[in-house]
């Protein structure tokens, strides 16, 4: 074990490592080809008949929002209608599937996008939702790695992430040039629309070009949505969006929110909630306990999404289905339900105390994005076959990861570097 020196990790809740080994260094996503992305669908989807068109949808270096807005209106549709199963990485290729709701193939043919492939596999009776996948397969190249010792610093890592890493949620999931998604998040449970606005569209990260530092910077001290429309790049959107309506509808914040894609609104508390999980792993690892080893009051998350408790009767017979995969510790995040009657989360429970967050905060944003906010189990680690390989300085890795598992959670335990050398 070993814990990060990184403001940005430490500020998401991602404060160890499982190895002690140093780093091997490295760059990701050097080009987007070094991030290879394959989704796994359920078995049948696209094999049957229904309103919905099923599309193998392949991207090179887009935010899947923003693919999808784009692509809703080079076919002059609500992008509502377009779902899918997984939020893909930006700086990446990509491949995974989308539904869309009444559109036919040859519409498909006719929208032609640089860096965006669309292939028409079949339909459905059912929207594609989120989690509707068996899992991700990646194929990931670490360049320029530190070459001491690399081939065995590499063969510890790829030993213990067979064993378990901690099941942290990854950069991407917070953003890592705007790690901001979290914050809005907790915003949004306090009812501070106008707060979570001025965040998402006027709070500058430094790694941001210095115009759009500027236009943000000017605007959170101005609040000239006219200005500020007038100069924000026009890729941007989501601001551009909230700050037209602001501009038509002054001091309707809430409403300026709700000018975003639902399923965007609704990432900002699973943001929060994710934020949660990080930070009481890293907990439950600052008070020497380990990813696989029960201890009394722990809950277990079975494959079949069972949970059981752990008590020092039942620990030898708890340790023997951990040992053979049948389960995983697990901890809560939190949502509508009462955390009062959820054990094993003492952490969650002291950290939403001291925010002040109840789960009625959760139910009036459940009401707010239309999204709802029931909380889940989710397991403390994670583990993975990998295929590893090292040519000269570079290291490739190939693996694969069930759903809501974060490669670059496997890449930093690797790497062990700077955030930002992971986007």
């Amino acid at each position: 074990m070993k814990e990060s020196p990184f403001a940005l990790e430490r500020e998401l809740g991602m404060q160890y490592y499982a190895t002690g080994t140093p780093g091997i260094g490295g760059t990701l996503r050097t080009v987007p080809e070094d991030f290879l992305v394959d989704e796994i669908p359920p078995a049948g989807k696209g094999e049957t008949s229904g309103p919905y068109l099923i599309c193998r949808l392949t991207k090179t270096n887009w935010e899947l929002q923003h693919a999808v807005k784009e692509i809703a209106r080079r076919l002059n549709i609500s992008h509502r209608r377009i779902g899918w199963a997984g939020t893909k990485d930006k700086n990446a290729r990509t491949t995974q599937l989308i539904s869309l709701y009444k559109v036919t193939p040859d519409e498909i043919a006719a929208v032609s996008l640089k860096d965006i492939i669309l292939e028409p596999i079949g339909q459905s009776n059912e929207q594609l939702s989120l989690g509707d996948l068996e899992g991700n397969r990646f194929d990931i190249c670490i360049r320029d790695a530190d070459p001491e010792d690399l081939a065995g610093r590499v063969a510890t890592v790829t030993e213990t992430a067979s064993q378990a890493l901690p099941n942290y949620f990854g950069l991407q999931r917070f953003g890592v040039i705007r790690p901001l998604t979290h914050r809005i998040g907790e915003l949004i449970l306090h009812g501070d629309y106008e707060d979570a606005v001025m965040t998402y569209v006027g709070l500058a990260f430094p790694h941001e070009s210095e115009e759009v530092r500027r236009v943000r910077t000017a605007f959170m001290d101005t609040r000239d949505t006219a200005v500020a429309l007038r100069e924000l790049p026009v890729h941007m959107s989501f601001e551009r969006s909230m700050l037209s309506y602001l501009h038509t509808h002054p001091g309707d914040y809430a409403g300026a929110l709700q000018q975003l894609p639902p399923k965007l609104l609704s990432m900002f508390v699973s943001a929060f909630q994710s934020y949660l999980f990080n930070c009481a792993l890293s907990h439950r690892l600052s008070e020497g306990h380990t990813l696989t080893d029960p201890v009394p009051g722990d809950r277990l998350i079975f494959t079949n999404g069972r949970t059981d408790a752990v008590t020092a009767a039942n620990i030898p017979a708890v340790s023997l289905h951990l040992a053979r995969g049948r389960c995983n510790i697990a901890l809560f995040m939190p949502g509508k339900d009462e955390m009062d009657a959820i054990t094993g989360n003492d952490a969650i429970r002291d950290i939403l105390a001291e925010m002040q967050i109840t789960a009625d905060d959760f139910r009036k944003a459940s009401t707010f994005v239309r999204t709802k906010f029931d909380g889940a189990w989710r397991p403390i680690s994670l583990k993975t076959s990998i295929d590893a390989s090292v040519q000269e300085t570079n290291v490739h890795l190939k693996f694969t990861l069930p759903p809501g598992h974060y490669a670059t959670t496997v890449c930093r335990e690797y790497m062990k570097a700077d955030p930002i050398r992971m986007v």
